[in-house]
């Protein structure tokens, strides 16, 4: 590896939103950094499915559907 090119890589601690820390690795600030996240990746539906609806506008999802319908993926 080149020398002087690579970020430093250190342990900071992260604070999630409901108070819980843990610490890890990364090239965030300095040793012993804390960085509190405003999205909890244990809770915020992006990681963890959420409650999403697929809609229906203008029959895209229907038309979708039997377009595909006899569509079966081979092993």
């Amino acid at each position: 590896m080149k020398q002087d090119i690579h970020p430093d890589y250190h342990f900071i601690t992260v604070t999630l939103t409901d108070g819980t820390t843990y610490q890890t690795r990364s090239t965030y600030g300095k040793e012993g950094a804390t960085l509190a996240l405003d999205i909890d990746p244990r809770v915020h539906p992006a990681w963890t499915g959420g409650n999403s609806q697929m809609l229906d506008r203008g029959g895209r999802v229907s038309r979708f559907n039997a377009k595909f319908a006899g569509f079966t993926a081979k092993k």
